[in-house]
């Protein structure tokens, strides 16, 4: 997988530090890099957030050793702070920056193209094209990093991540050691110092630019046509493989771009001299495209350059959207690619399936209780969001998510909502983003003695990504072990004088729970916290094969079933499924053993296949 290549490029490359914080399409790299961490003795850390990530990678690189940080391109935004500085300081050790852009927002909330980082700190990108070529650029880019002692970005987007190719594998490499050297006029960047700084990264700059013209993975294949292809990153698969089935590849010059920043302008201008159309090939934005139009009219050369008017500005470019660009380039009949005449629109109606959370999810049971808690109190309240498992919650029945922002931002939208306005505000958090970005927020309600409930929804893992650990788990990436910090500690450490915690599979007294929490809310015009704690239901069952413990699944019994669609409708767990005449059944491949389901019907109509004993309710804390 590409992510794995990139994890495999930076071993053989000799890297000693690696920090990230998971999100999708970026998680593998360093869940790859924590198999070999052990073995080999780099340091791989899952770090709190992108920020805290970011200079963890980039102190290490400040000793000397090579060093890695990945995040999807929304936690590069979290970490701009240091990142926009670091091209100033520069680095002594290779330092590679991975940003995996998530094109066609698979799992994020925004569609970002983030060569424009690169563009604004004067940092350099690179992009790959296939999986081969990620492990070979990174191993690169870390030469190159190393040769001007400044970091690099590395971008791959979601097909580059998730796509799977050949790997030819090198030589793995162990980590060093480094040393820190003490220079405060580099590493010290107040005004004074900075201000010379700017200079040398300027001039530092142009030494890059320079220097992209000669670099490796950049080229021109086939000059001297009249027709130009300029391919950055995945494009250039695309590209090639069309241009092969159009029988066009002798025709057309491809200029083949990894560093998309800075652009080759050497490169550019020899592909280009003596062409009459030319067409840039780029996912997102026009970075390279605009910049190539501002070379050819410096240079003077007169040709009409193509981009964002025949590529399309959103989404991914896959290979059915880039045949369609280069037969309106080429001005060739779609008949020269049969596949793409071949593309008909499918007549079944394919049954809509939208996420959902899993049976047993512990976060279901809390929305059901919040759910009662808030009609007990003849509440209308506003639901602050936040990115996890849980945003599944704006689905019916629930509809507990009014908003969602970004990482924390529940808990920080609810410090200027409680105060705007008159109605009762509810943040809902899960551990690991609280940790990431939820204290600071949690903080400033303290300090501002704002009035909101906190829920914190803690499954003892950062479920969405795939169950990586982070500081309330008591694991480390390598799988050592950790302290253990819970959310409550934290909560009272700062001054929140209303903390409980709940067990949301007791529905009723969770209810009452959340309940009193938000009567204190409304009575003492003060924040509060409840902590919802059950493990992830996938982890508990994964635990119970482990260790053998019978998983109590539960039946409903028909003859008392009547078919008052509670369970299915009501609480909506996807293992419960509805026969022909209304009455309720569960699959016992899907139940989790969680027992709501048991406690929601108002008959009593279901019941556990065995009863649940204390190993396994142990299994859920």
């Amino acid at each position: 997988m590409g992510n794995e290549a990139v994890a495999r490029g930076a071993i053989e490359a000799g890297i000693s530090f690696a920090s990230a914080y998971p999100g999708t399409p970026s998680t593998e790299i360093v869940e790859t890099l924590a198999r070999y961490a052990n073995i080999l003795g780099i340091h791989v850390e899952w770090s709190t957030n992108e920020k805290v990530a970011f200079e963890a990678a980039y102190g290490a690189a400040m000793s000397g050793v090579r060093a890695l940080t990945c995040m999807k391109h929304v936690g590069l935004n979290v970490a701009a702070d240091p990142f926009m500085s670091s091209a100033y300081t520069g680095v002594r050790g290779g330092f590679v920056i991975v940003t995996a852009d998530d094109v066609g927002m698979w799992s994020s909330q925004n569609e970002q193209d983030n060569r424009w980082y690169g563009l604004h700190a004067f940092i350099p990108v690179f992009e790959p094209y296939s999986p081969a070529e990620a492990k070979e650029l990174t191993k690169e880019i870390f030469n190159f990093s190393e040769k001007f002692e400044h970091p690099v970005i590395l971008r791959t987007t979601t097909r580059i991540s998730h796509a799977r190719g050949p790997v030819r594998l090198g030589e793995l490499k162990k980590p060093v050691k480094g040393k820190f050297i003490k220079d405060v006029k580099r590493w010290v960047l107040v005004p004074a110092h900075a201000r010379k700084l700017r200079p040398k990264l300027l001039e530092r700059w142009c030494r890059i630019e320079e220097a992209v013209n000669d670099f490796p993975f950049n080229r021109i294949e086939n000059p001297g046509s009249k027709k130009v292809i300029v391919a950055c990153g995945i494009t250039y698969g695309h590209v090639i493989d069309v241009l092969k089935e159009m029988n066009k590849l002798d025709e057309v010059t491809v200029l083949k771009i990894s560093s998309t920043v800075p652009v080759p302008r050497k490169l550019v201008v020899e592909a280009v001299k003596d062409a009459e159309e030319v067409l840039v090939v780029e996912e997102l934005e026009p970075i390279v495209e605009e910049k190539i139009k501002a070379i050819l009219q410096e240079e003077r050369i007169t040709v009409k350059v193509h981009g964002k008017d025949l590529v399309p500005r959103e989404g991914e470019l896959t290979l059915n959207r880039v045949a369609e660009t280069l037969v309106k380039f080429l001005n060739v009949p779609k008949e020269s690619i049969p596949w793409l005449e071949t593309n008909q629109e499918v007549s079944i109606e394919v049954p809509p399936r939208p996420p959902t959370l899993c049976p047993g999810c512990p976060h279901r049971a809390t929305f059901f209780a919040l759910k009662r808690a808030v009609s007990k109190l003849k509440m209308k309240p506003v639901y602050l969001g936040d990115i996890g498992c849980y945003t599944l919650g704006l689905n019916p029945p629930y509809r507990v998510q009014d908003t969602c922002i970004e990482m924390g931002g529940s808990i920080g939208a609810a410090n200027g909502l409680a105060v705007t306005t008159k109605q009762p505000m509810i943040a809902i958090i899960g551990d690991s983003t609280f940790f990431h970005a939820g204290i600071p927020p949690l903080i400033n309600a303290v300090y501002n003695n704002t009035p909101f409930l906190t829920i914190i929804l803690d499954n003892r893992t950062t479920a969405m990504t795939g169950h990586q650990p982070h500081p309330g788990t008591g694991i480390t990436a390598s799988g050592g072990p950790a302290k253990i910090i819970r959310p409550e500690n934290i909560a009272k450490s700062i001054g929140v004088e209303y903390i409980d915690i709940v067990n949301p599979f007791k529905l009723d007294e969770a209810a009452d729970k959340i309940a009193e929490a938000l009567k204190f809310v409304e009575e003492k015009r003060k924040p509060a916290v409840i902590v919802s704690l059950r493990k992830c239901a996938l982890l508990v069952i994964s635990d119970a094969r482990r260790k053998n413990i019978k998983i109590p699944v539960y039946r409903v019994d028909l003859e008392k079933c009547t078919a008052c669609t509670r369970c299915y409708n009501v609480f909506a767990c996807p293992a419960i499924q509805v026969l022909e005449d209304g009455k309720a059944y569960i699959d016992p491949m899907l139940c989790a053993g969680c027992g709501d389901c048991a406690q929601v019907c108002p008959v009593q109509a279901i019941e556990p296949t065995i009863k649940p004993g204390k190993e396994w309710e142990e299994l859920w804390w």
